[in-house]
């Protein structure tokens, strides 16, 4: 049955009663509508209730005293249409009931304010079961995200000398979409209006006694839960393809000349970097000429400032600069007279006090203080608010939800490309301004235990991008920077939403990666590197995130819902759809961080570090190096990656490294788009991935790439990886036979593709002898800790010659690069030298003067070193 569109509560309650008439006479009291591609899908209206299906797991209730409903947008809800949706109303003389697939409402017509006695919302069958009524409390939300990680440790603020009486040290996370319970409402009855301006506005809502609530019926299923409230809240925006690079921030008064040297080291250490932050030094701290707050260049460290921008965006770098906007505009500002005149005051020696909430103030702002830097060369802007968090003018307007939309909404309105900003957390809604800045936490490894479920939490609320100092902010245990714990934060950060590090301005917090002598450079080098050939899997996510309100890192529960470890293995969680992560954040003992993982059910888990297959549905304990890093792929799985040469993501011809991990079939998607034009909802393309074995053969199709967007290049190298592979006996691209060559230290193959057209699909098989050896058990990582530790031992021991056996084990990966057909033979010969590593340990000998053994020490050292197990 169809209600329409109000025009007045009388006019159209009259309309009502003759058409409900009519509908029974002709059609009986039950009937099922599918609503037009675009609608306002009401499915029942009288002259003070509405209901409005938005989708199958979402309904909209309002009741209103005055029969004036709601249709402007909300801080929270911003769509009024929404897609086509089912649903079934049965209506009699005192009842309304509403059902879709996902649950059933019933309501007593006439009765007035929703109550317990009057509504009530049950699951439908086949959904996990839940019962609501207004006024019930949720058992098991599974919280949200909090504005900022300032003061913590972990998750307790470590300043308790400043809390409020009553105030805990336990961080206040939000409660989330999500609950255990099966649903969730969103009581949006006194939230803000936007006007219908052209630039959207701040309005009150009018003072009137309403209802307007947002009931979301998902029983486990998260997933779609978190797509339908994207229907009417609005999408998460993709961020520029640059966002996803490696970030270099510092709390420092830099200069022109320390930032083009800081430029020159990373190139000279070959570390890659996309994004360089500057903060509030750029301009003046100076007293007298300035303070928190500024918008003037310091030309007494920055001379020509133009000169610099230019000279970043030259070497592929973007830049944002830091703004405390809280204090307005100085006198003394460069950008005063422009000021005062766009807003029509007389110039005098006081300052403009910031009003966020004033459009006059914010549109001379964006304009005169902002725009010129911009045309200057700042990408975006990391607004770093500190101080109130509500408005004086509008005592309920967040200051930092508010600004969060003004600037991200200035630049979409007034540029070309993809508006970003970079600030903290500021309520629901804030989902669609993005990017966020997690604030000042300290520097402990409480901290860095904290953070992986603080990332996941927040996907709950679709605020999936937060930015965290990663190796923390201030306050370190004794007067240096730990090393172990830096690495361990940057291998978290790189399998984070976005990857930056930074820290406060003290001369022993300096990060640069250079910093920490070969041992932990090498390490920091090939975590940068790493979060860079991931980056086209990184990215195709991210355009998940856009489609389905599925954030980059996401809960075990969303895929796992019913599994309790998904919720006790709290800091555990899924990076896309393929990658399960489980940080460590703890100290090694010993050399090696003992982690207990837990893996789902449902297929096996490619231990990618160790290149060990383990089953799912297990708890165990693995043990990890400082290069190691608890990294499960699913078994079959097919990425799109980059091959460990990409300096910054500026372009996008890069080859792209098909990598194929075992244990089974899989399927994936390449996506792509220009990188930062705004085009992306509809300028994009894609390109199908899958693998398939057929009983000895290995079939990979590289699919035509679909779409097409602005710059998109029409040829693009394509490489072939597999890891923990056999040698073929045979490998063909397009029916074609080709060559290969190995990669002894992965244990994988590697096939240049050699047609390179984008627009053309590409089939490789792979043929293996019957008996092809499995090379799953992790050996891949024998070989790296054997080699690591045996020039480790010849260090110790300087006078140690290795026998046959020793020497062959530790240029086992190096001689089966040179010589792959010998695989086989070679892998055997280490396996079984492996099983009895320590009676060879027992046979080393040492030169010097004169012959003896290895001491027992240095024996049980090396195999201690290795984690040796028979």
């Amino acid at each position: 049955m169809t209600s329409m569109k109000r025009i007045t509560p009388i006019s159209n309650f009259a309309f009502y009663i003759l058409y409900f008439t009519f509908c029974i006479l002709l059609f009986g009291c039950s009937s099922e509508k599918k609503t037009q591609e675009l609608s306002s899908n009401i499915a029942y209206q009288d002259n003070k209730v509405r209901f409005t299906v938005v989708t199958d797991g979402v309904i909209r209730l309002e009741w209103a005293q005055d029969g004036a409903f709601t249709d402007a947008k909300s801080f929270v809800a911003v769509n009024r249409e929404y897609p086509e949706a089912e649903y079934k109303l049965n209506e009699t003389d005192s009842l309304v009931e509403i059902s879709t697939a996902k649950m059933t409402l019933k309501y007593r017509k006439g009765s007035g304010k929703f109550t317990p006695d009057n509504l009530s919302i049950i699951s439908a069958d086949g959904i996990f079961p839940f019962t609501w009524k207004p006024g019930a409390k949720q058992q098991g939300n599974l919280k949200g995200t909090y504005r900022t990680l300032d003061g913590y440790d972990g998750n307790e603020y470590a300043y308790k000398e400043y809390l409020e009486p009553g105030e805990t040290p336990e961080m206040p996370i939000e409660d989330g979409l999500l609950a255990t319970d099966g649903w969730t409402l969103i009581d949006d009855s006194r939230n803000f209006l936007f006007d219908n301006s052209e630039w959207e506005w701040v309005a009150e809502r009018p003072d009137t006694l309403v209802q307007d609530w947002y009931f979301l019926g998902y029983g486990h299923d998260y997933k779609a839960a978190l797509k339908d409230f994207t229907i009417f809240a609005g999408k998460v925006p993709l961020p520029p393809r640059y966002a996803f690079g490696y970030w270099w921030s510092r709390y420092w008064a830099y200069t022109d000349n320390e930032l083009r040297e800081l430029v020159h080291h990373f190139q000279t250490y070959d570390i890659p970097l996309d994004v360089m932050v500057i903060d509030m030094d750029w301009h003046h701290t100076y007293p007298g000429k300035g303070g928190w707050t500024g918008f003037s260049w310091n030309k007494w460290l920055f001379p020509q400032p133009e000169k610099l921008l230019n000279y970043l965006h030259d070497n592929g770098l973007k830049v944002t600069l830091n703004l405390h906007p809280a204090d307005g505009v100085a006198y003394f500002e460069d950008v005063y007279p422009a000021m005062s005149k766009a807003m029509s005051r007389q110039e005098a020696k006081d300052t403009i006090k910031y009003v966020g909430s004033d459009k006059n103030y914010m549109s001379a702002w964006y304009n005169e203080a902002l725009r010129p830097l911009e045309k200057m060369g700042v990408d975006f802007w990391w607004l770093d608010w500190q101080q109130e968090l509500f408005a004086k003018e509008k005592p309920d307007l967040s200051n930092t939800w508010w600004i969060n939309y003004t600037t991200f909404t200035d630049m979409e309105r007034n540029r070309d490309t993809r508006p970003m900003l970079y600030h903290r957390w500021g309520g629901l809604g804030n989902h669609r301004y993005q990017i966020g800045f997690s604030g000042d936490a300290l520097i402990t490894w409480k901290s860095l235990d904290f953070q992986p479920y603080f990332n996941t939490t927040a996907s709950n609320v679709l605020y999936g991008y937060w930015s965290h100092d990663l190796g923390g902010h201030y306050d370190p245990p004794g007067d240096s920077i730990n090393p172990e714990m830096l690495t361990r934060w940057m291998q978290f950060g790189a399998l984070s939403p976005i990857m930056r590090t930074h820290a406060s301005k003290s001369g022993i917090l300096d990060k640069q990666l250079w910093r920490f002598g070969h041992k932990y450079l090498d390490v920091l080098r090939k975590t940068v590197v790493q979060r860079y050939e991931l980056a086209p899997y990184i990215y195709t996510m991210a355009r998940k995130t856009y489609e389905e309100g599925l954030s980059l890192c996401r809960p075990m529960y969303y895929d796992y819902p019913e599994a309790q470890e998904a919720y006790d293995f709290r800091n555990e969680y899924m990076f896309g759809d393929e990658i399960l992560v489980s940080p460590i954040t703890a100290p090694m003992t010993d050399g090696y961080a003992a982690q207990k993982v837990w893996l789902p059910q449902g297929g096996d888990w490619y231990e990618w570090s160790t290149g060990t297959l383990l089953k799912g549905g297990q708890t165990l304990e693995r043990r990890f190096a400082i290069d190691e890093y608890p990294v499960y792929v699913k078994a079959g799985a097919i990425l799109p990656l980059y091959n460990g040469k990409t300096k910054n993501l500026s372009r996008n011809d890069e080859e792209i490294v098909v990598t194929i991990f075992p244990g089974g079939n899989g399927e994936s998607t390449l996506y792509e788009d220009n990188g930062n034009d705004k085009n992306y909802a509809e300028n994009y393309a894609l390109t199908k991935l899958s693998s398939v074995w057929e009983n000895n053969s290995l079939n990979i199709t590289i699919g035509s790439r679909k779409g097409n967007y602005k710059d998109m290049p029409a040829c693009r190298n394509f490489k072939l990886k597999v890891l923990a592979s056999a040698i073929p006996e045979k490998i063909t691209v397009n029916g074609k036979t080709v060559n290969y060559s190995y990669c002894g230290d992965e244990l994988a193959l590697m096939v240049d593709i050699p047609e390179t057209a984008c627009s053309k699909e590409k089939t490789v098989k792979i043929t293996y002898a019957a008996d092809a050896p499995d090379l799953t058990d992790g050996l891949a990582g024998k070989f790296r800790r054997i080699g690591q530790h045996s020039v480790t031992l010849r260090y110790r021991a300087p006078a140690l010659a290795f026998t046959e056996e020793l020497g062959t084990m530790e240029a086992t990966n190096r001689s089966i690069t040179y010589e792959p057909e010998k695989l086989n033979e070679k892998i055997e010969i280490f396996r079984r030298n492996y099983a009895v590593l320590p009676e060879i340990m027992k046979q080393q000998k040492c030169l010097s003067y004169e012959e003896y053994t290895l001491p027992e020490s240095e024996q049980q050292w090396f195999l201690k070193a290795i984690d040796w197990k028979k």
